[in-house]
């Protein structure tokens, strides 16, 4: 039931984004050996991806991507705004949400390389002209780093909160535990620890019960979200700190073109606000804080994010 009534707001397409080279096997759960769901498999194909497009398709492209871990559920109230003027488009990673979540070993690894190529092929699929790009959170240097290579497609590039100094380089612990030995599986299979905690514990938002079910059923339906939260991780664990040097490096280049912006919600309690003013002016880039919002500001003030970004790709004000 729930589902259904998520779909007829969020209409899921497949797209042929990311080619797969499994081993063969079926994938099997790494505690007890259980074959995994159909969504867990490789197939001869690609992995699906649950996508959501709203506007013309006729108006300029902008894509709008969750960090971690969210869902493109936590942009339900950019969409409406943005799609007056433009074809909005929103997705679930693979592993998130309700797109496909292969079993580590038999596809996809989650690491965060395999994040910036299977980008590409799903861009390249939603979008044949120059596309804006609105990312959130962690997922942020896995954008810029796609971006680097592709600075001639882009428009704009929009930043929510990404980890932009050395001090947001670590994961907090409500994040890190998923990546723990055992111990991480465990609290990956709790809906309650996976999705409401962990978007609840950093910063002002506080769920409606409706929203928590959206959020919570990918986890109480199938042990393969947990199972990829756990993965995800243990990639971000190990990979963040160079990610987020080659962010900085990448951003602070005299060679990069791309017109770049970056939104900040003053009310994060995961990533500090020390710092990010010295890098937005030593950068050059706009610098945009939301005194009211916290991490996940699409989640805090979705509304009035939308009319900014709105601003921003139509160059029509200042802000």
């Amino acid at each position: 039931m729930l589902l259904s009534q998520l779909e007829m707001v969020f209409p899921s397409v497949e797209v042929r984004a990311h080619g797969v080279a499994g081993s063969g096997e079926k994938a099997k759960d790494p505690i007890f050996g259980l074959t995994m769901g159909v969504s867990s498999q490789t197939s001869a194909d690609v992995f699906r991806w649950f996508c959501v497009e709203s506007g013309s398709a006729d108006k300029h492209p902008v894509i709008l991507i969750h960090g971690f871990p969210s869902q493109a559920y936590s942009y339900r109230k950019v969409l409406p705004v943005l799609s007056k003027d433009y074809h909005a488009i929103t997705f679930d990673w693979l592993g998130f949400g309700f797109s496909d979540k292969p079993q580590p070993g038999y596809g996809f690894d989650y690491t965060l390389g395999e994040y910036v190529s299977s980008l590409e092929s799903l861009i390249n699929e939603l979008a044949i002209s120059k596309v804006s790009l609105v990312v959130q959170g962690y997922f942020s240097p896995v954008v810029v780093k796609y971006a680097l290579s592709h600075q001639e497609k882009l428009n704009n590039l929009i930043l929510l909160n990404p980890p932009l100094t050395a001090k947001h380089a670590n994961l907090p612990s409500t994040l890190s535990i998923f990546s723990n030995f055992l111990l991480g599986e465990i609290f990956a299979q709790d809906p309650l620890r996976a999705s409401d905690k962990a978007l609840t514990s950093c910063g002002p938002y506080k769920m409606k019960e409706d929203d928590a079910m959206v959020y919570r059923r990918p986890y109480l339906t199938s042990g393969s979200s947990g199972f990829a939260l756990n993965a995800i991780s243990r990639a971000m664990k190990k990979e963040l700190k160079t990610y987020v040097e080659d962010m900085q490096m990448i951003l602070t280049d005299k060679n990069w073109n791309v017109q770049t912006t970056v939104f900040w919600g003053q009310r994060d309690r995961w990533l500090n606000y020390d710092g990010v003013e010295d890098f937005c002016k030593d950068s050059n880039h706009k610098l945009v804080e939301l005194p009211m919002a916290g991490h996940h500001v699409q989640e805090d003030r979705g509304e009035e994010l939308g009319q900014l970004i709105s601003k921003v790709i139509s160059k029509r004000s200042q802000i």
